[in-house]
């Protein structure tokens, strides 16, 4: 009787174990992609932690970000994007803009409800799935007063398909992914105003 107990015992520690393994296999195989990018993604543009706190787990992962620049016209485009296997994505588009903060805030007025913060002249706006930013900046070649309102950097990013978390924690980690964006490619094309940006923002007011 003892005996037959002993052996059952063991039969039900070796299935926990293989359970064990099978579970931390599939962790390991089918949930690890995004980890598994580089600490930077996006030519070191964002944090990877910053993207794996919008997107859900995924077999596998692939990102990329490249810089366009346009030389002494001012013109430049930096592309980003962090895409998983399952076809969730998070990504972002920088480039040269000229408008004022308040036309490039009225620009989004009609596309819902907004949470908004700022960081100096840095202005952040965030609606459900996407985020803005716009940061004053005078590219090499142009000259302030050649603006019809002002020069600035704009930076427009959104999440595709499915996410990791909603509501406020997914306007924060966009926000959270379009200002590093900006903040990569202010240095990136040298615009002429001296700025210094805060590591990071501060976080927005419940939606």
């Amino acid at each position: 009787m003892q005996a037959s107990r002993k052996k059952r015992a063991t039969t039900v520690g070796i299935g926990c174990l293989v359970v064990a393994g099978m579970v931390f296999g599939y962790l390991e195989v089918f949930t690890k992609g995004i980890d598994r990018l580089p600490a930077r993604p996006c030519d070191g543009a964002v944090d990877r932690e910053t993207a794996a706190r919008a997107l859900p787990t995924a077999r596998s992962a692939e990102e990329r970000g490249e810089l366009r620049p346009g030389g002494l016209g001012g013109h430049y485009f930096f592309a980003c994007y962090v895409r998983t296997s399952s076809g969730s994505v998070i990504s972002g588009e920088v480039q040269p803009g000229d408008a004022s903060p308040g036309g490039w805030r009225t620009s989004y007025a009609s596309d819902g409800k907004i949470s908004e913060v700022s960081a100096g002249e840095v202005k952040v706006l965030t609606l459900e799935d996407s985020s803005a930013v716009y940061v004053p900046c005078t590219p090499p070649g142009k000259k302030p007063g050649e603006a019809r309102e002002a020069y600035a950097l704009t930076v427009d990013a959104r999440t595709i398909g499915k996410t990791r978390v909603h509501g406020d924690e997914l306007r924060q980690a966009l926000a959270d992914f379009a200002y590093q964006l900006a903040r990569h490619t202010y240095k990136a094309v040298d615009c002429q105003e001296s700025r210094t940006f805060p590591k990071e923002l501060p976080r927005l007011p419940a939606a």
